[in-house]
């Protein structure tokens, strides 16, 4: 373009000029119909000439050699083209903002804060929670370490799970503590989350956990479920109630306890397909069932029971004899298929007597933590050991700490 050009189509408008226009024009809404506004642009607008960049001219042909006949003479060149108009150089794009937007606290938020930051109350156990039961409220000292650890463990064993969970104890010798393990655990279990445990003989023959828990005014078993076990194929009208006349209730332990075959004129053998039918059923009416195995695991009962657990929980005494024969299971288990038994698996080693081999204990402690997740002491307790049936409140207080322990390891592990 060229200064004083008469035709304006092809230039940018000031904007003075555009706001003589604007004023020209009038208000088309108040007067759609007045006439055109008589504006002319500007013509003596200097409008600078926008220069292109030409090519570098091409270098001059070599003369033809006497060898070679003359070229027919170059047609001229053509005329370089025009060059584009003047591209309008694009706003500048707003500045991108680098917070992220405000996130207000929600409902859920404003109580999950809350929780956090909810005192745990004052302390009871030890100087401190004498303190505050003598001062009448006039001191409120803070929990201590070990009384904090008790609270936290008990949080643990109260979270809820996404289903049914069925945890099976453990070891092909017999007196490793199995039968009193899955009781001592039904009572933690039962207690601190209130019910919803089952502890289940599944012992293909006759095991003894039903003459070691609390007696019932009936004499049914596993073996008369399977019988009656029609009446609850109907998942609408079965209730928990009818599944009262085959388990035994523990009273103030809050678990119920479905015992193994006690008739002596039964031959039979719990197969794998039992297992199956018993276990969907008390999935539908515990939150937990607690499984105790027998000696053979060889048995179809017993293969479906380590199949079917969510967790295994190794049971042993500090003896020799008993801790390798938990360790010779782990290794058929491995060798059967059972890839992940280290993450699958704890450990629960009870002392059977008041006075062990701290050696020996220090080992299978030891060889356990190599083999299972986690392995937890139990000590020795009087009531655990008599063989009759366990009195639940007379457990120490150390017992109770120990399982409170291993139970909520048990959780963690779920």
């Amino acid at each position: 373009m060229t200064q004083g050009h008469s035709d304006t189509s092809d230039r940018l408008y000031t904007r003075d000029e555009l706001d003589r226009y604007a004023a020209a024009a009038g208000d088309p809404l108040t007067d759609p119909l007045g006439p055109p506004p008589s504006w002319t642009p500007d013509q003596t607008r200097e409008v600078p000439v926008v220069e292109t960049a030409t090519a570098p001219p091409p270098p001059p042909p070599a003369a033809p050699s006497a060898a070679t006949p003359a070229a027919p003479p170059a047609a001229p060149p053509a005329a370089p083209p025009a060059a584009p108009p003047a591209a309008v150089p694009a706003a500048a794009p707003a500045a991108v903002l680098t917070d992220e937007p405000r996130r207000f606290m929600t409902a859920t938020d404003f109580l999950d804060r809350r929780a956090e930051e909810t005192d745990s109350g004052p302390a009871t156990w030890g100087w401190r929670g004498l303190l505050n039961r003598w001062s009448g409220g006039l001191f409120r000292l803070a929990m201590g370490p070990a009384e904090q650890d008790h609270e936290q463990q008990r949080s643990v064993i109260q979270r809820d799970f996404d289903g049914p969970r069925t945890i099976a104890f453990i070891n092909p010798k017999g007196g490793a503590a199995k039968t009193t393990g899955v009781l001592a655990a039904g009572y933690t279990f039962g207690t601190v989350r209130g019910g919803g445990v089952v502890a289940w003989d599944n012992n293909e023959t006759r095991g003894t956990l039903g003459i070691r828990g609390t007696r019932s005014t009936h004499r049914n078993t596993t073996r008369e479920l399977l019988e009656d076990l029609e009446r609850f194929t109907d998942v609408y009208q079965s209730r928990i109630g009818d599944l009262g006349a085959f388990v035994r209730s523990q009273g103030d332990a809050h678990f119920d306890v479905l015992a193994s075959d006690e008739r002596p004129d039964v031959t039979g053998m719990i197969h794998a397909d039992d297992f199956a039918a018993v276990h969907a059923l008390l999935e539908r009416f515990y939150r937990i069932i607690l499984v105790d195995t027998g000696n053979n695991m060889r048995a179809e009962n017993w293969l479906a029971s380590a199949a079917e657990a969510d967790l295994l929980v190794v049971t042993s005494t500090v003896r020799e004899d008993t801790g390798y024969s938990g360790l010779w299971m782990l290794d058929a288990l491995q060798d059967a298929g059972h890839t992940d038994i280290k993450h699958k698996c704890i450990t629960v080693l009870s002392d059977p007597s008041p006075k062990v081999d701290d050696k020996l204990a220090a080992d299978l402690v030891a060889v356990y933590e190599q083999r299972t997740r986690a392995v937890y002491r139990v000590p020795y307790d009087a009531a655990l050991v008599a063989g009759s049936v366990v009195p639940y409140a007379e457990l120490s207080a150390a017992t109770r700490r120990s399982w409170l322990a291993a139970c909520a390891g048990m959780a963690e592990a779920l």
